[in-house]
């Protein structure tokens, strides 16, 4: 009975009735739309028409532009008002006007060494490429910095706590899930401390993802105990996408010196302190040294745009405050991607990898729903001889979004590219490894949502010890994995009529 109350009384019970009578009042108001004059049902057909072509000719995804042409050809009366209240798929005037805010105050403070980028093109012409675009989305690329990698939640975590436990100055954390529990509670112990010992301490969580998982207003539990705390937009209950721009993003700063990222929430079942769909296969990236200031700027860019105290200088966050010592191990470039601009950052980020690899890419996903671009260029790479391989989860978190997942092997093992589903449960990892040289660890997914609507990060690196480290991870993985064949792949008429829907309706789920 308890559990059934406290269910009933739960914030994500109460947001879900309010979603579903608003679902329910669309649908009435569409069975009565018929019952009304002429004129009005003439003026909702114009609309949609207009809308339609609006959509086709906006500067956007296509398989974006096909998932609501559909529903407007389906329902031509009530298809293009659907598309006003729901369509807006970018951040809300609000959000993007301080947040644009603060970039113009706090980007001037990140500039790229023209040093570092001669000495990348002397090695790479096409990686001094590809960290030029990073820079020109405002990600200089360092060389003074070094990386470590983890292939498990349960190696990161004690490392975490430890780097912790040594901060002096200030720690700023940013995730989209926190879950009550064994993991974040260390971390709390740690932090509660450093309170103590006069840390700031500054912490984001993203208000949708830990719906189910914190109760309403956390952030004024956190603020009572001295960790000054938000909610990344705050979760209203209307049925509207502009609710999925998402804070996405895993960070951890310490000092100035230190940064943790990847794949890594702050819940038990990424350290497998409990088990949930198998054992929780997910990577995560410590770097050291002069990139951090990439990962500190991203975080203090969104803090200053919604916390109620601001930030009047950035001089006492720069990284020459706290780094004393010279790291040396490659080029490592912390980049972000942004709903805000039409820029596509994590996706076209992995495009390079693809199109300039030639040897060997190896990715791990939760989530394989791409657009043409991107299947395109893993087809091609295979084509002309890459070695190209995606991990993909045996145990799935989300059903449906797997039959998703799945309709895309078909077509990609056509062409030459191996898919391995991971037998021991669910990948969670965002990897990417090339050539022995080339490596990007994060928080972007192969889907629209991470490449689309989410606020995202991940660390793009050139000869560090971490790639071949990943490499070394992903053939242990794949070593662990099913590799898909051709048979597995094909549907049956049912399943594969069901999966062609979906497939339409991707860029929505």
């Amino acid at each position: 009975m308890k559990k059934i109350m406290k269910l009933l009384l739960s914030r994500l019970f109460l947001v879900g009735i309010l979603i579903i009578l608003q679902i329910i009042w669309l649908f009435v108001f569409f069975v009565h739309l018929g019952n009304y004059s002429a004129v009005i049902r003439v003026f909702f057909s114009a609309l949609s028409i207009i809308v339609a072509l609006w959509i086709i000719n906006k500067r956007d995804n296509p398989a974006y532009k096909l998932a609501w042409i559909v529903p407007i050809l389906l329902l031509p009366l009530l298809g293009g008002l659907m598309y006003l209240v729901f369509g807006n798929k970018n951040p809300s005037r609000g959000m993007r006007r301080v947040l644009e805010r603060e970039k113009a105050r706090i980007w001037p403070h990140v500039r790229q060494d023209s040093k570092v980028i001669e000495n990348l093109e002397n090695l790479n012409m096409n990686v001094a490429g590809q960290a030029r675009y990073l820079c020109r989305s405002g990600f200089p690329i360092y060389e003074n910095s070094t990386a470590r990698y983890f292939p498990s939640g349960e190696a990161c975590y004690p490392v975490m706590l430890e780097e912790l436990k040594k901060a002096r100055h200030y720690i700023f954390m940013e995730y989209f899930i926190v879950g009550d529990g064994v993991m974040w509670q260390g971390i709390l112990d740690i932090l509660k401390q450093k309170v103590k010992e006069g840390v700031d301490v500054r912490f984001i969580y993203d208000d949708v993802g830990c719906v189910s998982l914190l109760p309403i207003h956390y952030y004024k539990q956190m603020e009572a105990i001295g960790i000054k705390c938000m909610a990344f937009n705050p979760f209203v209950p209307l049925f509207s996408l502009v609710m999925n721009n998402r804070d996405h993003r895993k960070i951890l700063v310490i000092d100035g010196h230190t940064a943790f990222s990847g794949g890594i929430n702050l819940a038990d079942e990424y350290i497998n302190h409990i088990v949930r769909f198998g054992y929780w296969k997910d990577t995560a990236i410590m770097i050291r040294g002069e990139a951090v200031w990439n990962f500190t700027v991203m975080f203090l860019q969104t803090w200053n745009a919604f916390y109620h105290k601001k930030d009047e200088s950035f001089e006492i966050f720069k990284p020459d405050v706290y780094i004393h010592k010279d790291y040396m191990d490659g080029f490592i470039q912390p980049y972000g991607d942004s709903p805000l601009d039409d820029e596509v950052v994590g996706e076209s980020t992995y495009l390079n990898i693809i199109n300039q690899a030639s040897r060997y890419v190896y990715i791990f996903t939760p989530y394989l729903i791409i657009d043409n671009e991107m299947m395109t260029a893993l087809c091609l790479a295979a084509k002309r001889g890459v070695d190209v391989r995606i991990v993909t989860p045996a145990i799935p978190d989300k059903k449906t979004i797997f039959l998703l997942t799945q309709s895309y092997y078909e077509q990609l093992l056509d062409n030459g590219v191996r898919i391995y589903e991971y037998t021991p449960g669910f990948i969670h990892a965002k990897n990417f490894v090339a050539d022995d040289i080339i490596a990007t660890v994060g928080s972007i997914n192969l889907d629209y949502r991470s490449l689309y609507l989410h606020f995202e990060c991940g660390v793009y690196m050139y000869r560090t010890r971490a790639v071949l480290d990943a490499k070394k991870d992903a053939i242990n993985t794949i070593n662990e994995s099913r590799e898909i064949t051709l048979a597995d792949a094909r549907p049956g008429f049912i399943k594969g009529l069901f999966q062609a829907v979906l497939r339409v309706f991707a860029p929505l789920l």
